[in-house]
């Protein structure tokens, strides 16, 4: 009688029956349930995440074209563009666009003007009172905005920058104080010194070797805290409906009025507006978010 393989007991040279290893296959097994487990973990979250983000996006998009929508319905019942031609042809809106991206693009010229040097030498130099400067900065960004920008709008009056444009770029400023300071530090902080007193010793300059050296290392990381800081002042709203309607209204203070005299169908629009910009840049800049730059990490010295 012939007898299956599975059946059959596994024997050693002599012909006798060899000792299974049990301990062996339940680790085995137990590996495999745990690989198991852990990528069905990892998918759950990940389809999460990817809900959390692209859910709100998709109800937008769905709302901006929704004629009709009521519970318990997914999709809207009857469809229509009449709200885009209703956000269309609100007054000012081509006025709150243009002022959006005058004052995206010269708060991040100044902040670049008045950080990047202030992030190289975080970066590069040491000096007494780093750390605490480091956090003044950082502090910008722990308390609530609209306290911080009603204590600086008693200061405007007094200054007569209330409804000013320079009142506007000033407030707009504060929202990229840490980008513009802390991620290219990071990026200055990792640029080996080798490489520095490589150029130094072949008789390169200081200033030479900061464009030829230091720039190139960094600039990816540059270009990303500059197009973050672009985005942070695109979407500013407190500060600039504080100090400088009605004289500058931009894209978000613009979807105040939206919300209070508009349906919702009408915001999602005007949202969806405000959005474009925005995932645009960030199509721009993906192969610098994406890349190991922004992980190198920075430790204060």
């Amino acid at each position: 009688m012939v007898l299956a393989p599975e059946h059959a007991a596994a024997t050693d040279g002599a012909g006798e029956a060899a000792p299974v290893d049990l301990t062996k296959m339940s680790s085995t097994t137990s590996q495999s349930y745990g690989r198991l487990l852990s990528g069905g973990a990892t998918g759950v979250l990940v389809g999460a995440l990817g809900l959390f983000i692209l859910g709100p996006l998709v109800l937008l998009l769905l709302a901006a074209f929704a004629q009709s929508w009521f519970y318990p319905s997914i999709f809207p019942s009857h469809w229509t563009l009449s709200w885009w031609q209703t956000v269309l042809d609100t007054s000012g809106l081509l006025a709150s666009v243009k002022w959006s991206f005058v004052f995206a693009t010269t708060v991040t010229v100044v902040s670049a003007l008045v950080c990047l040097p202030a992030a190289y030498a975080f970066g590069r130099k040491t000096f007494p009172g780093k750390r605490l400067m480091m956090m003044t900065i950082f502090a910008t960004s722990a308390f609530p905005k609209m306290g911080l920008y009603i204590a600086i709008a008693s200061l405007f009056y007094s200054l007569n920058l209330m409804g000013t444009f320079t009142g506007v770029v000033i407030i707009q400023l504060l929202n990229t104080l840490v980008i513009m300071t802390w991620i290219p530090a990071a990026a200055f902080a990792s640029v080996p010194g080798s490489l520095i007193e490589a150029a130094r010793d072949c008789g390169v300059g200081p200033l030479r070797t900061f464009f030829s050296v230091t720039l190139p290392l960094a600039r990816p990381t540059i270009i990303v805290a500059l197009i973050l800081a672009f985005l942070a002042s695109l979407d500013e709203a407190q500060g600039t409906f504080l100090v400088g309607v009605p004289t500058y209204v931009t894209m978000p203070v613009q979807m105040y009025n939206l919300v209070a005299d508009y349906p919702a169908e009408a915001t999602a629009v005007f949202a969806i507006l405000l959005t474009i910009p925005s995932l645009l840049l960030l199509m721009v800049a993906r192969k610098h978010i994406f890349s190991s730059t922004l992980a190198q990490g920075y430790h204060l010295r």
